[in-house]
């Protein structure tokens, strides 16, 4: 009985001591960091209708985002000023910003990366995925987004596109009995800064 109490006993450091290896090890490993340029970031939107598609723009306000390149564990936030959208018509982006966006309320949209999917490594092109959290007219909604990267030293160039259905999301459908529109906005980024602590291609 003892030497069974002994075994069972000698198991159970082992596994301990492997847990606490691991998170160590895990620990340990070195992060990488991305903040994206606002300056240099573009944010464009497309809105079908049945007489014609608008074309828009939105600003990012900032951008920072920290990874383990062992787990693809992500944190951070980009940060959208929805008060920036605007179409190039002052009449229709006044009502997008009040019956729409209503951005006097909401004047933000972000999104919180927690997971990247995909190999990221210095001086080469890939493709991977990010997943997270984004949160526009006040409510969190999932969401993933397909990045094409190109890293050029330091410099890193992200695009993605993305669909917004504002309408299911709780904003105002703007279609009427003569005018519809479409119940979803079409996003387009291309989003530039540096990125920090990456290992050399291989």
């Amino acid at each position: 009985m003892k030497s069974f109490f002994r075994r069972h006993q000698v198991f159970l450091i082992a596994a301990v001591l492997c847990i606490a290896q691991a998170a160590w090890a895990q620990s340990t490993t070195p992060k990488v960091t991305v903040h994206l340029d606002p300056a240099k970031t573009e944010i464009h939107w497309t809105l079908g209708g049945m007489v014609h598609t608008v074309h828009g723009t939105f600003r990012l306000k900032g951008g920072v985002m920290t990874l383990d390149p062992a787990t693809g564990a992500a944190e951070g936030e980009f940060l959208v000023d929805v008060t920036t959208g605007e179409s190039g018509n002052s009449s229709r982006d006044g009502k997008m910003q009040n019956e729409v966006l209503e951005s006097q309320k909401y004047p933000q949209a972000f999104f919180h990366p927690v997971k990247v999917s995909g190999d990221l490594k210095a001086g080469s092109g890939q493709n991977v995925t990010v997943g997270g959290t984004f949160n526009m007219h006040g409510a969190d909604h999932p969401l993933t987004l397909p990045m094409a990267v190109q890293m050029n030293g330091r410099d890193v160039t992200a695009t993605t596109r993305f669909t917004i259905p504002y309408v299911a999301w709780g904003m105002k459908d703007e279609s009427t009995f003569l005018l519809k529109v479409d119940k979803e906005v079409t996003i387009d980024v291309v989003a530039r800064g540096t990125v920090d602590g990456l290992s050399p291609a291989k």
